[in-house]
């Protein structure tokens, strides 16, 4: 695509960002689409972020994508604020209006899309969260807003678990998370769990690590999802496999999330098959 003076302009704020693979996703996209635009990271120093944003306005940004660890900061300094994005507490997509920018979380839609292409139902099922941060808080809201039957959220420190069990019941109004340690994984009665991987645990480069290692507890689990990508298939996703489960990593919630985003800034659709392009796009960057 030849860049000239009507080219569109979007990125993603970071720090770090030098990884990121979403200008695959959204350069393939515009590519195939033949829409005049190109997709850049921004590393965006510690303290800076209103900037960041205030001069993405200035200099006509269409768009932004935001990521660690800015995605709560950056809610001050927005115009509006989605009502998914508020409830969650974290934002990753700006989209521009007339006077700032309207802050969006395209994270969970992302992820439920990611399931709901492979097949995985969340509704009246039982499901296990592993972490309790930013990221398994916003996975518990997005199984309550989905009707799972039971939420169980285990983590290293259970006062953690039990803040976001409790902010999530009483948000949505009925008592479907339950905290946990991580030990208390044996006290699970049944098989078939959906189990979402929320920690970093396994990340690259501390590959043979997986938060829980029991194998008793990887024969309960029917699905696993690491929202981990990189490597992209961790030892969660081995053990899972291992003890009879259907294993996925986080690389289709990143394209899906993507997206979402290009969508809500080009105010168009994405075809299925724009979406697999730029998801082999991705893969071809990441070496896979």
């Amino acid at each position: 695509m030849m860049i000239n003076g009507y080219t569109r302009t979007c990125g993603v704020f970071g720090n770090p960002v030098e990884h990121t693979m979403s200008p695959a996703i959204h350069n393939t996209i515009a590519e195939d689409m033949g829409f005049n635009m190109v997709y850049v990271p921004f590393h965006v120093p510690t303290g800076h972020i209103k900037e960041a944003v205030e001069g993405a306005f200035a200099l006509n940004l269409l768009g932004c994508n935001v990521t660690v660890p800015y995605k709560s900061d950056v809610i001050p300094h927005l115009k509006e604020i989605d009502g998914l994005a508020e409830k969650i507490g974290a934002v990753n997509t700006l989209v521009r209006l007339e006077n700032g920018f309207k802050g969006y979380n395209t994270d969970m839609p992302g992820l439920y899309r990611a399931m709901q292409e492979d097949g995985v139902e969340v509704r009246d099922r039982a499901v296990i969260i592993l972490g309790a941060g930013g990221v398994a808080r916003a996975v518990a809201m997005l199984l309550a807003e989905y009707g799972a039957s039971k939420v169980y959220i285990l983590n290293r420190t259970f006062e953690k678990a039990e803040a976001i069990a409790s902010e999530v019941n009483g948000l949505y109004g009925k008592n479907v998370v339950t905290a946990m340690t991580l030990a208390d994984h044996q006290n699970l009665t049944g098989e078939g769990y959906l189990c979402i991987q929320a920690t970093n645990v396994g990340m690259y480069p501390d590959v043979d690590s997986a938060v829980i290692e029991d194998e008793s507890f990887y024969r309960k689990l029917e699905v696993g999802y690491d929202l981990v990508y990189r490597p992209g298939k961790t030892k969660f996703m081995t053990l899972t496999e291992t003890y009879g489960g259907k294993a996925f990593n986080g690389l289709k919630m990143l394209l899906w999330q993507g997206v979402i985003a290009y969508e809500l800034w080009t105010e168009t659709k994405v075809t299925d098959a724009q979406a697999q392009k730029a998801f082999q796009a991705m893969k071809t960057a990441m070496g896979l």
